[in-house]
């Protein structure tokens, strides 16, 4: 038997409860072992919960109890989990955790310390939710060169951006649909600022490249300023928008990482991703594109994913699995402004010929989308190093043309 404690009882805490009360047969079947919880810590009480018996208060009553085997965090955030996974890997625990936030901003930290006390830190759940990611890119597909990864990595924003295209909803009735039914948070920045998508896409660069990615090291953009006017227009590009969290490598070594909406054409697959779900393409140098999908959120989704970390803890008690990377100073990306981008604009103007000719002196070209007695929407024919395109947005400001909006087109 192997004993394990969970810490958090919320929604993934309870449902990671649930599997493996409800799935003991197929678990022992899996595992070669019975797994049983031992504790679970939360400060709330739960007397009518199966497992009233099993609830601390106390977390030393977890690290001191050498029974306790492997730690399943579910508390969220970077206080006081990131201390309570750091001392259990330290007592020879090895922890299974879904928490984004910690692994995107502690994990060569906590690798490294599991690395040294010989146990394992498992996080499948922490990008995917419900959906292998983690997992296929450290063994299905290791023996690619990773070339690029680009997702859609949030549900919330992902929820509300397709009621806006398909529904014709402007974004802030979009958004309490979405907290009504329970997609969003009350304070919904985390995913309309595009943090949570950062978090994610920081995980998935550090594993395919070896460096730990501080999102603080990422440019960041959500979706608040996309409009219904925008949304047209994408359409008569014929693409849709899409918050993207997007990294590849480039030809000298570097990486170009960002998050921000995109426009992408229908045709591609990212394009018909819809609702809450998900969807990530890896682009190996030897598979090509590869495409997971799935729900990338909810409470058994994720807790399948936490459980299926703990069975491989299981088979891994005095053994290690090679899941890993080096601490960074990220001097490996790209500054933002020198990323090569080409761009959708709208902008407004009384002369809109002026406007016409000033943006295709600035950008090299462009090519019309569509106008509307002052404003005028188009996309730019090449590429251009963003900085080249910020000066060329403060000429026109210069020159009395409101941009109204600039949003990247995908090149993948």
């Amino acid at each position: 038997m192997v004993q394990i404690a969970i810490m958090g009882y919320g929604v993934v805490g309870s449902g990671v409860a649930e599997v493996i009360q409800t799935h003991k047969k197929s678990l022992k079947s899996h595992s070669k072992n019975i797994i049983d919880i031992k504790y679970i810590l939360d400060l709330r009480d739960f007397p009518d919960s199966p497992f009233a018996d099993r609830f601390t208060k106390s977390f030393e009553d977890i690290v001191n109890d050498s029974e306790v085997q492997i730690v399943v965090e579910a508390m969220g955030g970077l206080n006081p989990a990131y201390d309570f996974v750091r001392r259990c890997l330290q007592a020879g625990k090895s922890v299974v955790t879904s928490n984004k936030e910690l692994i995107a901003e502690k994990g060569a930290d906590l690798l490294n310390v599991a690395l040294e006390n010989n146990v394992n830190l498992l996080f499948e759940a922490s990008v995917g939710g419900g959906i292998p990611i983690l997992r296929p890119l450290n063994q299905c597909l290791a023996a690619n060169n990773f070339l690029e990864i680009a997702g859609i990595l949030n549900g919330t924003t992902n929820y509300i951006l397709t009621k806006m295209i398909n529904d014709n909803i402007p974004f802030d009735t979009a958004l309490k649909q979405a907290q009504e039914l329970g997609y969003a948070e009350r304070n919904p920045d985390c995913d309309v600022k595009g943090y949570d998508t950062c978090r994610k896409i920081c995980i998935l660069s550090s594993l395919a490249y070896g460096e730990h990615i501080y999102p603080k090291n990422v440019y960041c953009e959500g979706i608040e300023k996309i409009s219904l006017t925008d949304v047209k227009y994408a359409d008569m590009y014929g693409g849709v928008i899409k918050l993207i969290g997007r990294t590849r490598r480039l030809g000298n070594g570097m990486l170009d990482i960002t998050v921000c909406p995109m426009i992408i054409k229908k045709e591609h697959l990212l394009a018909s991703v819809n609702d809450v779900f998900n969807a990530i393409l890896v682009k190996g140098d030897s598979t090509g594109d590869v495409i997971f999908y799935g729900r990338g959120a909810g409470k058994l989704p994720t807790a399948s994913a936490v459980v299926a970390d703990v069975i491989d803890c299981v088979k891994h008690i005095h053994a290690r699995k090679y899941l890993y990377w080096e601490d960074s100073d990220n001097k490996n990306i790209i500054p933002y402004e020198y990323s090569m981008s080409r761009m959708y604009f709208r902008i407004k103007c009384e002369n809109i010929n002026f406007a016409l000719n000033k943006a295709t002196d600035l950008l090299g070209g462009i090519t019309l989308i569509g106008t509307d007695e002052e404003e005028l929407a188009f996309t730019m024919d090449k590429e251009l190093p963003l900085k080249d395109i910020t000066k060329a947005e403060n000429i026109m400001l210069d020159s009395n043309i409101e941009i109204c909006s600039v949003i990247k087109l995908a090149d993948f």
